[in-house]
């Protein structure tokens, strides 16, 4: 069984000494549901309490992961450099995106 989720949010920047790193929030129901399907569909996650999906911004798809956050009672999912080019994206838009778990 694979489930879709569709999640909208604002790209924003996480600094560190040696690199920063672009991510987007995903909250509220949204990050309910994927929580309760992904112990459906897998039973467990993996390291770090990630979960294994495919993301999709407009045109552009890639594998990747989500990761648990606390803070904000959700998941963040990294958006690595390729994608942030080829829909020419930055820091503060905010986008609609899909997830396939």
């Amino acid at each position: 069984m694979i489930e879709t989720f569709t999640a909208t949010g604002k790209i924003w920047i996480w600094q560190a000494e040696k690199g920063s790193w672009h991510f987007v929030n995903i909250e509220s129901d949204v990050a309910a549901e994927i929580k309760l399907a992904a112990l459906m569909l897998h039973g467990k996650r993996r390291g770090f309490g990630s979960i294994k999906v495919t993301a999709t911004i407009n045109e552009t798809s890639w594998q990747t992961s989500i990761f648990p956050s606390k803070k904000i009672d959700g998941w963040i999912l990294p958006i690595k450099a390729a994608v942030r080019k080829a829909e020419n994206l930055v820091e503060g838009d905010e986008i609609t995106l899909s997830l396939v778990i």
